[in-house]
C-alpha cells in the first residue's frame, strides 16, 4: 500500500494499529535543504558502520555518525558507539524538528547512504538505552527513498517516499509492534543523508 499521494496531513496517524507515525512532508524549500545536506556530507564525521553478527565484524558500506548534548553510548548491533558533541548545524535542525513536534531530543544517529543500493533491512529501534515509547524523528536529506514498515504480527505492510527536506516521526509503541525498512534499489545513484533524533536515558 503507498501513502501521499496527494495531500499531507502531519496529524494524521499512518499506521492503522499499534502505533503512531507522522509525515510532516518538507520542512524548508529545496535550496536550504541541498544546503543542508551538502554542509552534512562535509562536516560531519563519517565513519563505517560496524555490526557483531555471531562473533564476526561485519563493516557496511553505509557510512554512521553519533552526535549528543554529551557523551552518550548507544549500542546496537551488539557494537556501542560514543557521541560526539552537537555541531551547530545539528543544533539548528534539532531545534527545528522539537519546534514542529512538540518533542524533546538529546542525541541524533546519522545516516549516509552513498547510493540507493545501500539500504536497511528490516528491523525496529528498541534498544535498552533508548526513552520506551519516546519519539524517534527522521529527517531526511537528498536523494528521495522508499520506506516501510511491516506490523510484526500480521506482516501487513505500508510504504511512502521520504523527500528532501522532509520529517518523520515514529513514536508509542511504534517500535514494539512494527519493523521499518529503507530497501536497495539499483534506480538511484545519488546519496542520502537521514538524521534520526532520539532520547537516550542515562
Amino acid at each position: 500500500m503507498y501513502l501521499f499521494d496527494n495531500f499531507i496531513d502531519e496529524t494524521n496517524n499512518i499506521l492503522p494499529i499499534d502505533g503512531t507515525v507522522n509525515y510532516y512532508g518538507k520542512l524548508m524549500p529545496k535550496n536550504e535543504a541541498d544546503e543542508h545536506y551538502a554542509n552534512l556530507l562535509t562536516n560531519i564525521s563519517w565513519k563505517n558502520d560496524v555490526a557483531i553478527i555471531f562473533g564476526k565484524r561485519i563493516e557496511t558500506k553505509r557510512k554512521v555518525a553519533w552526535y549528543g548534548e554529551k557523551e552518550f553510548e548507544y549500542t546496537y548491533s551488539n557494537n556501542t558507539k560514543l557521541a560526539l558533541l552537537w555541531t551547530d548545524e545539528l543544533k539548528e535542525l534539532k531545534l527545528l524538528v522539537e519546534q514542529r513536534t512538540g518533542e524533546t531530543f538529546n542525541s541524533c544517529l546519522l545516516n549516509l547512504y552513498h547510493t540507493g543500493e545501500e539500504g536497511m533491512a528490516w528491523h525496529s529501534d528498541g534498544e535498552k538505552d533508548l526513552k520506551k515509547n519516546g519519539a524517534i524523528a527522521s529527517l531526511s536529506f537528498g536523494a528521495e527513498r522508499k520506506f516501510g514498515f511491516k506490523h510484526k504480527e500480521t506482516k501487513k505492510t505500508l510504504w511512502l517516499q521520504l523527500e528532501n527536506g522532509s520529517l518523520l516521526v515514529m513514536k508509542g509503541t511504534t517500535q514494539k509492534n512494527w519493523l521499518h525498512r529503507l530497501p536497495p534499489t539499483k534506480k538511484i545513484l545519488n546519496p542520502r543523508i537521514n538524521l534520526t533524533f532520539r532520547t537516550i536515558i542515562t
